[in-house]
């Protein structure tokens, strides 16, 4: 088995997640007591959103690189970057470790092809939708990509990071995802991307007959294949 390196904290809500189902995962595949063999380096969060809401990706980028390598000399033998927004620095990130760094979008178009869909809506945070990075990682496998409104954006937005990123679950927040994911679908969505790591504390596939994209939950089991594959 090789050795992960977690890179989380962004939030550490959804880090805990990723920890769960890593280890859940292995335990199914390998039976008796076998739990993920990992290295977890969590960041703090608050200096990282301070980065991200003043524009200074480039530092943001490189404090992170400060962390890979760090897991790297630990004996990660890949990185998984635990956040989706994060990854609009993950060449940085990459020019800084010799190990491998897996995707999380290109792990969710995978998901995406093996379930044949082709139109998929996109929540996230006002970053993952609105910028480039993410959409056009999702447009060059080939799929259509269809974002919320202006509005429902701003309130998604709000959500993950004044509830979700404090645990807070609320079910009028959920009644309002929910909703918004029902535009989507409208809009010709075949399923919807959860293209924020805390998304799935809040909505899963019960909640909805749309086919639900839990990019955490895709981007652990990548995480385990990688681990088990050598």
């Amino acid at each position: 088995m090789q050795t992960i390196g977690l890179l989380g904290g962004m939030s550490w809500e959804s880090s805990a997640l990723y920890y769960q189902l890593i280890n859940k995962e292995v335990n199914r595949r390998l039976g008796r007591l076998h739990s993920a063999r990992c290295l977890l380096y969590s960041v703090d969060f608050e200096e990282i959103e301070q980065m991200q809401a003043s524009g200074s990706w480039k530092k943001a980028g490189e404090r992170l690189g400060e962390a890979a390598t760090a897991l790297e000399r630990g004996g990660a033998d890949f990185i998984v970057l635990c956040t989706n927004t994060m990854h609009k620095v993950i060449g940085t990130l990459e020019s800084c470790v010799n190990i491998p760094v897996l995707h999380i979008a290109e792990a969710t178009v995978r998901e995406i092809r093996r379930q044949h869909l082709l139109r998929v809506g996109l929540l996230g945070t006002k970053y993952t939708m609105e910028e480039p990075f993410y959409t056009e990682g999702l447009r060059a496998g080939g799929l259509e990509v269809t974002l919320p409104g202006p509005e429902a954006r701003t309130e998604i937005n709000r959500i993950i990071f004044e509830e979700l990123c404090h645990g807070t679950i609320r079910p009028a927040s959920r009644s309002y995802l929910l909703r918004a994911m029902d535009q989507l679908r409208k809009a010709g969505a075949e399923g919807i991307i959860l293209g924020c790591t805390e998304l799935g504390m809040l909505v899963t596939s019960e909640d909805t007959d749309l086919s639900v994209i839990d990019t955490t939950r895709i981007h652990a089991l990548e995480a385990v294949n990688e681990a088990l594959s050598h």
